[in-house]
C-alpha cells in the first residue's frame, strides 16, 4: 500500500458485519470533524477549496450533512456526546444577530439543500435539537426555515428538501403555509418513468440520484407520513420494483457501478438498501438486502477515501479534484452518511437479525431499458453497456454519462487535457481527431434504442460526421460496432478498460497489429480489432495520473488508426477480467445487416433520451 490505511480510511479494519460495527463506523467517520467546528459551532470548514456557492454555504454543508447518519442513530437509541454542538450550531446559525448567522436566502440556494437534514432531525429527534432551546431560538429557527419558501426549489430531487423541512416543522408544532407541499409532491411524481425508475428532473440522465435521492427521500416520507397516506404506499411499491433492477448496479464484491455525477458521495450509493429497511420494504429477502448493504460498506473500507486526519476527501477511490463537480465543497462527501439510515431501527428488526445472503446474478446479460443499459455480471465486477444518457451541464459530462461502457471494478477515467489527443485515456470511448491535437467523443445521441440485450445509438461528433454504434454483450467480452460517415479523413483512438498500473512498469503489456493487452498482478484488460477490413494498431496507454476514479495510475489498452473519407466500419471486442478468469477468445464481429434488422423489428427508444432536455 502507498498510504497508511489507518488514517486514510476511518472504516479500515472494521469488519462491518453487525449493527454494532455500523455504529462504530459512524463514530469513526464523524469524530475527525470535531476539531473543525467553529467557536459558535454553526460552521464546519474542512478545506480551502471552493464550490460554486459561497463559503458560508460550504461551511453549512460541512455542519449539516453528518446529521444524515447521526439523526437515525439517535432515533435508534444510540448514544452521542455532541448533540450540544448541533443544538448550539442550529440556534446560532439561524440567529440573524449572531456572528455565525448562515445568511439570508435570496434565491435558489445551497442552504435549501442542507436544511433538509435539519428538517429530518426535527422530525426524528426534536428532543436533541429543539426541545431544550429557549423560545427566542425556536422562533429564529422557525422564521429561518419558513423564509426558504419564498423561492422555488430546483425542479428535481430538491423538491423533496422542502417536503423534509415541512415534516420537521409539523413535528415541532410550527404553523406554515402548506400551499406548495402537495404541488411539489405531484411534480416529483411527474419524474416517474415506470417500473420503479425516475429521472431527476427534465434531463436526459438516469443515475445514482434515483436510488440515493428520489427513492431515499421517498422511503423516508413513506415511513414518517400519516397513516393512510396513499403516496406513501406508492413510494413503497415503486421502491420494491426498483430494487429488482438496481441490484444489478452492484457486483458480488459490494462495488457499485461508477457512473454519472456526484460520485464523491461514495457509500450514499448503498443508502437505498438501508432506506428499504427503514421503511420496512422487503423488496428482496432481508438477507439479500443486508448483504448488498454490508458488502458495499466493506468495499469502501478498502480504499484510501480520507485525508491523513481521517476527513473524507473529495474524490472516489482516492482524493481527486479532477472528477469533482462545481458544487462539491469539502463538506460534500458527508452525504455518504445517508448509508446509516437503518441505525434508526432496533437490533430486533428483521434487517439486522437476517443473515447476510449473497446474490446469484447468473451469467446472462440483463437489459435495463430506462437507463439504457445492458448489465454483465462478472467475478468482482459488473459491467454496463450504455447508450442514451447525456449531461452537458456538468464538468466531464461526456465521460460521466456518454461512454459506451462503465464498470464497478475499473471505474472510468476523465480527460484532463482537451488539447492532448495522443495522451487521452479514452477508456470505454471512441475518440476522433481531425488534427491530432483536439478530439471529439460521444457527448449525446440523436437516436438511442434498445432491442433485447443490444443497444444502438446515432451520434454526431461534428455536424458533418455521423457515427452509428451498436453494443453487444458477449460473455466476459462485449462488442462495439461503429459505422462512421465522414467527408474528410480522421484519426481514431478507442479504449478498453483502465486497470491499475504498477511501479517500475512491472506490468506485462502487448502492443501489436489489431490487439492491445495489459496484465497487472490482479487484472487482465484486452482490446481486439475485429473490423471487416484492416487492423488498427494496438497500444497500451499509460494514462495521465489521477484520471481514473478508482486507481490513481492506470494502463488502458487502445486501438488507434486512420479513418478515410467516406463510410468506414470499425468493430471492436473488449474485455477485462480478474486474473484467473479466462474470458476465452475474442468474439467475431456480428452481422451488421442482422443488427440493423433487429432494431427495425424490436428497437424502442431508451427512456433516458425520451425527453426534450431543457438548458
Amino acid at each position: 500500500m502507498t498510504y497508511d490505511p489507518t488514517t486514510a480510511n476511518p472504516l479500515y479494519g472494521n469488519p462491518l458485519k453487525t449493527r454494532d460495527d455500523i455504529e462504530q463506523a459512524l463514530h469513526a467517520l464523524f469524530n475527525p470533524l470535531l476539531p473543525f467546528f467553529s467557536e459558535g459551532r454553526a460552521r464546519v470548514r474542512l478545506s480551502g477549496n471552493a464550490a460554486h456557492f459561497d463559503r458560508i454555504a460550504a461551511d453549512v454543508e460541512g455542519f449539516a450533512r453528518p446529521l444524515w447518519g447521526l439523526t437515525p442513530y439517535a432515533a435508534g437509541g444510540g448514544s452521542f456526546d455532541y448533540w450540544d454542538y448541533f443544538r448550539d450550531g442550529i440556534a446560532n446559525g439561524m440567529d440573524p444577530d449572531h456572528p455565525e448567522f448562515w445568511g439570508t436566502v435570496e434565491r435558489t440556494d445551497q442552504r435549501m439543500v442542507e436544511m433538509a437534514a435539519i428538517g429530518f432531525t426535527l422530525r426524528m429527534v426534536p428532543e436533541k435539537v429543539w426541545d431544550p432551546l429557549p423560545g427566542r431560538a425556536k422562533d429564529n429557527i422557525a422564521t429561518y426555515l419558513k423564509s426558504l419558501r419564498r423561492y422555488a426549489y430546483a425542479n428535481n430531487n430538491w423538491k423533496f428538501f422542502r417536503i423534509l423541512v415541512d415534516m420537521g416543522l409539523t413535528r415541532v408544532g410550527v404553523d406554515f403555509d402548506r400551499t406548495l407541499t402537495e404541488q411539489y409532491l405531484e411534480e416529483l411524481d411527474g419524474f416517474y418513468l415506470g417500473e420503479g425508475w425516475y429521472r431527476d428532473g427534465n434531463v436526459r440522465r438516469v443515475d445514482h440520484y434515483i436510488p440515493f435521492a428520489m427513492h431515499f427521500y421517498g422511503l423516508i416520507y413513506a415511513k414518517l407520513a400519516a397513516p393512510g397516506d396513499a403516496r406513501a404506499d406508492a413510494y413503497r411499491e415503486r421502491a420494491a420494483l426498483f430494487a429488482k433492477d438496481i441490484r444489478h448496479w452492484f457486483d458480488d464484491d459490494g462495488g457499485t457501478l461508477a457512473f454519472g455525477r456526484s460520485l464523491t458521495y461514495r457509500f450514499a450509493c448503498g443508502g437505498f438498501w438501508g432506506a428499504l429497511a427503514f421503511a420496512d420494504v422487503e423488496a428482496l429477502p432481508w438477507g439479500e438486502i443486508k448483504g448488498h448493504f454490508m458488502r458495499h460498506l466493506r468495499w469502501w473500507s478498502r480504499h484510501p477515501i480520507a485525508d491523513r486526519d481521517g476527513v473524507l476527501s473529495i474524490g472516489y477511490g482516492y482524493p481527486n479534484l479532477f472528477m469533482s463537480e462545481s458544487y462539491n465543497s469539502a463538506g460534500s462527501p458527508y452525504w455518504a452518511l445517508k448509508a446509516f439510515l437503518p441505525l434508526a431501527l432496533g437490533a430486533d428488526h428483521p434487517f439486522w437479525r437476517a443473515e447476510e445472503a449473497g446474490t446469484d446474478f447468473g451469467s446472462d446479460p440483463v437489459a435495463l431499458k430506462h437507463p439504457g443499459m445492458v448489465m454483465q455480471h462478472q467475478k468482482g465486477n459488473v459491467v454496463a453497456l450504455s447508450s442514451g444518457q447525456q449531461n452537458h451541464q456538468m464538468r466531464h459530462g461526456a465521460e460521466k454519462y456518454a461512454k459506451f461502457v462503465y464498470s464497478s471494478r475499473y471505474g472510468f477515467s476523465v480527460e484532463v487535457d482537451e488539447r492532448g489527443y495522443e495522451r487521452g485515456a479514452f477508456d470505454g470511448m471512441l475518440a476522433l481527431s481531425d488534427g491530432m491535437r483536439h478530439y471529439r467523443v460521444r457527448e449525446d445521441n440523436e437516436v438511442a434504442q434498445i432491442a433485447g440485450n443490444t443497444l444502438f445509438a446515432r451520434w454526431k461528433p461534428w455536424d458533418d460526421v455521423t457515427v452509428e454504434t451498436w453494443l453487444v454483450p458477449a460473455g466476459d467480452w462485449h462488442v462495439r460496432v461503429h459505422r462512421i460517415e465522414t467527408p474528410r479523413a480522421l484519426h481514431a483512438t478507442e479504449g478498453g478498460f483502465a486497470i491499475g498500473r504498477a511501479d517500475l512498469d512491472a506490468d506485462h503489456c502487448e502492443e501489436a497489429d489489431g490487439v492491445a493487452r495489459a496484465q497487472s498482478e490482479t487484472d487482465l484488460s484486452q482490446i481486439v480489432d475485429i473490423s471487416p477490413e484492416g487492423k488498427r494498431q494496438g497500444r497500451a496507454q499509460r494514462a495521465l495520473p489521477n484520471t481514473n476514479l478508482i486507481v490513481a495510475k492506470t494502463i488502458v489498452p487502445q486501438l488507434t488508426g486512420g479513418v478515410p473519407a467516406g463510410t468506414t466500419v470499425l468493430a471492436t471486442a473488449v474485455s477485462a477480467t480478474v486474473n484467473g478468469v479466462d474470458p476465452g477468445e475474442a468474439p467475431a464481429m456480428p452481422d451488421l445487416g442482422e443488427l440493423e434488422a433487429l432494431f427495425r423489428r424490436e428497437g424502442v427508444t431508451v427512456s433516458a433520451i425520451d425527453i426534450a432536455e431543457r438548458y
